[in-house]
């Protein structure tokens, strides 16, 4: 069997479709044992790989007419847009003559998508969206925050054996941290929701450390931070805002005067290095855990870096073999 991994990228979807999403797939021609098929409009993907140079055997295109824009509803453009760029994609990854799938597009459209055509692993509840967060050991791995918004204790539980497979084979985090999303640290705080799940996660072989509170978050307490997607999706869009917010204001005080601007200066190194640790192009983006094959929603505004290392990352996904080992355990 062959060590090639092929991966299917959505050329049409996100901000800067098709121009950043082919610049990422030509940056990762370099790599062994990848092929890329460029999945969407051809006349506009051909002209985009016409202005490179590149190895032209790693490189493919299935030709979408259509493309599920974000304002189109979810699950209605996954059934009557048959042709477009996302589901054309999942199909070959359903089919298997893809190994992932990467998307910038429609977040709720891919989800369903995922769900509908590629299916769940045998014994999966759920599948779970789940992005890396910035903290300030790192990263952590928020699951669930887009998928499913009414969730039950044993979803849960299963995000949790999900999440510290990813976390461990992916990230390299030997033993991950697993905390449970609630508004206090003791056992018999939350509701009914978290209170049952917490018993389910405590008896699984996970290294669980208990509830963690919204303020633990940031200082990186947990590597996989297990809640609900309503509560994920809020947790994210937060993290997202205040971290801009607060680069703003940061900004402005050091822009305000001339003794502020000679600080700036000096600091400016230093800065740098602060935004570098928050860069979400280094890590690609969120998986779809608990799929038959991987499914990964690039963020809406994704440049050609985060493209490429999101390819990194379908190439680990499948070199560990995260399926396999999500099935065994959520089995066993």
């Amino acid at each position: 069997m062959s060590d090639q991994v092929i991966v299917a990228v959505d050329a049409m979807g996100g901000d800067h479709a098709p121009r950043e999403i082919v610049k990422g797939c030509i940056e990762t021609t370099n790599l062994d044992d990848i092929k890329i098929i460029l999945v969407g409009n051809e006349d506009q993907i051909k002209n985009e790989l016409s202005q490179y140079t590149y190895d032209q055997s790693k490189i493919s295109i299935a030709h979408a007419s259509e493309v599920i824009t974000m304002e189109d509803s979810p699950v209605t453009a996954i059934r009557k847009k048959k042709d477009s760029s996302m589901v054309v994609g999942l199909n070959l990854l359903k089919q298997k003559e893809a190994d992932a799938f990467i998307s910038a597009g429609n977040t709720g459209a891919l989800l369903a998508g995922g769900t509908f055509l590629v299916g769940r692993i045998k014994g999966v509840e759920r599948p779970a969206l789940a992005p890396l967060i910035p903290n300030k050991k790192g990263f952590s791995l928020l699951i669930d925050c887009g998928a499913n918004m009414d969730s039950k204790p044993g979803y849960l539980a299963q995000f949790a054996q999900m999440g510290s497979i990813y976390m461990e084979k992916i990230m390299g985090i030997s033993s991950p941290k697993v905390g449970l999303v609630n508004v206090g640290a003791e056992k018999e705080k939350g509701n009914q929701l978290t209170k049952e799940a917490y018993s389910l996660i405590e008896a699984l072989d996970v290294n669980f450390i208990g509830n963690i509170e919204a303020r633990d978050i940031p200082y990186g307490e947990a590597d996989v931070i297990v809640c609900d997607a309503f509560t994920g999706n809020i947790i994210l869009k937060y993290t997202e805002g205040f971290g801009l917010a607060l680069f703003d204001i940061i900004k402005e005080e050091l822009t305000r005067n001339t003794s502020s601007k000679i600080g700036a200066l000096l600091s400016k190194s230093a800065f740098k290095r602060v935004k570098n640790r928050f860069d979400y192009t280094e890590y690609g983006g969120a998986p779809m855990l608990g799929l038959q094959g991987l499914v990964v929603k690039a963020h809406g505004s994704s440049n050609a870096k985060a493209i490429g290392s999101a390819i990194r990352q379908a190439i680990k996904f499948k070199e560990q073999k995260i399926v396999d080992q999500i099935e065994q355990k959520i089995n066993q």
